[in-house]
């Protein structure tokens, strides 16, 4: 057998990722808030792409990125680049204006701000956590550096919850301490605000925290330390026969534990963000009639650069770098405004069809989403399932029963016998209304939830209830039921 090189001819076909296919893929794949950040960089950073001034109102200029078609005649552009002057310049930076005082100067009254009113600072810089929080107290407290070394340990491995998540064997390994060195510095940062911290569990954060109180002779510090499991179940006969009291007593220290003492000490510190939802569409009533409508505040019309097009006529002699160059950008803007009218495009028309097969969603509510996939509109508005899957991702519609995200009108179907069948969200809708109106004194079981369902028709094993409950986040009944 003899190896040798030899010329073949292969014909095949491919999809071939061209960059103009994969910036609509990205800008399909954008929310309503990361879509006007691409905005902004692409202007930035595209000098062929530049903002529309030359209309007041969106709707009625074709250019809009909630035309459902691109204008067919291309207009001449206005000239909207001004000579720069001498008002235009940056003035001279005043220091004094970022200092850490708010003056009169500032204010938008005259009247002279409190000594405690804040400053910029506390605008622009990082909160504040846990961690930060309990270095800062440490710093008061008289340490030796050995025993700062232990402390900033033990302070690393807080939970946001503010529970320990390692052993007092970890920390003397860490820290290279004994069990005594070990104990004093985690008594000490026991002993720093907020009151429960640094504890190993829920039982332990209670419990220092009746301590900070004086009550660590109480009731409600025998039920937190020993019977925080029949605290849990509300197991109030179980408890007073294991404390000897009375059931109003202990119902009384249950009432202050819940009141008073809080599970996690550290979330109060924590430092995550709250991520707000903004709308990309908006569904609204009309004269008796639902209609659709992208949302479009602060997305600014775009158009190409006039000013670079009549450069690239006007230079005839430019060096041919120089003329690629602003073809390129020129060749990028329209790519960019042609992917945006296409994105917008495909979300109206996935909206569009969403309201069509879920019409008495709308209508009626939650309970009367019918089963959906997204194959379903996929072949009514003509485009492929990955399409309406990046339509659907991460996107949020504002309807006049509440804000949801698109992908929450795509359900798996329940069937029926004889009967249409049903979505599988409105089925967790009908168990979480079952479960709101319940009797608190005698809640719901799962399976008393599966019979009232069966009596609808609505056939459905005991365990999937219990799996639609748990997706819901609502507890099991032991953890529903209240005491008399």
């Amino acid at each position: 057998m003899s190896l040798e090189l030899r010329q073949q001819l292969k014909l095949s076909q491919k999809l071939v990722m061209t960059p103009q296919l994969r910036l609509a893929i990205k800008l399909l794949q954008m929310n309503r808030l990361e879509l006007t950040d691409a905005l902004q960089a692409e202007i930035e950073q595209n000098p062929g792409l530049e903002e529309d001034f030359s209309v007041q109102e969106k709707i009625d200029n074709p250019q809009s990125l909630s035309a459902t078609k691109e204008p067919t005649t291309e207009k001449q552009e206005q000239d909207l680049t001004g000579q720069v002057t001498a008002e235009d310049t940056i003035p001279e930076t005043n220091w004094e204006d970022y200092a850490n005082t708010f003056d009169s100067n500032l204010s938008f009254s005259h009247e002279t701000p409190p000594a405690d009113a804040p400053s910029q600072f506390d605008f622009i810089s990082e909160k504040p956590g846990l961690l930060a929080y309990i270095q800062w107290q440490l710093a008061h407290s008289e340490l030796d550096p050995d025993e700062w070394e232990t402390a900033l340990f033990i302070a690393g491995n807080l939970n946001r919850y503010g529970f320990l998540e390692c052993s007092l064997e970890e920390v003397m390994a860490a820290s290279s301490c004994d069990r005594d060195s070990a104990e004093y510095i985690l008594e000490t940062i026991q002993d720093l605000d907020p009151p429960g911290i640094a504890a190993r569990d829920v039982s332990e954060s209670l419990y220092l925290q009746l301590e900070r109180m004086g009550r660590e002779k109480t009731l409600a510090a025998t039920i937190v330390k020993d019977h925080l499991d029949l605290l849990q179940t509300r197991n109030y006969k179980a408890i007073s026969k294991l404390t000897g009291k009375k059931r109003a007593d202990i119902i009384k220290a249950v009432d202050f534990i819940t009141n008073e003492l809080t599970p996690y000490p550290g979330l109060p510190y924590s430092t995550e963000t709250t991520n707000y939802i903004v709308p990309d569409v908006y569904v609204r009533k009309v004269d008796g009639k639902f209609v659709v409508r992208l949302n479009e505040e602060g997305v600014p019309n775009l158009k190409v650069s006039s000013e670079l097009q009549k450069l690239l006529e006007a230079e005839a002699d430019a060096p041919k770098e120089s003329k690629q160059y602003i073809k390129e950008k020129l060749k990028d803007a329209g790519w960019f405004i042609k992917s945006l009218h296409q994105r917008q495009r495909t979300i109206y028309k996935v909206m569009e069809s969403i309201l069509k097969f879920q019409y008495e969603f709308f209508e009626k509510g939650a309970t009367h989403l019918k089963p959906l996939i997204l194959r379903d509109v996929a072949e009514d508005i003509e485009m492929h399932e990955s399409t309406i899957s990046r339509v659907t991702s991460n996107k949020y519609v504002h309807t006049p029963i509440g804000i949801y995200e698109l992908k929450y009108f795509f359900s798996t179907a329940i069937p029926r016998d004889g009967k249409e069948s049903l979505a599988a969200e409105s089925i967790r809708e009908r168990i979480r209304k079952m479960i709101k109106e319940e009797d608190p004194f005698k809640p719901l079981s799962d399976n008393a939830i599966s019979k009232k369902l069966a009596d609808k028709d609505i056939k459905i094993a005991r365990r999937t209830v219990a799996k639609y409950r748990e997706q819901m986040k609502i507890l099991p009944v032991k953890h529903r039921r209240k005491a008399r």
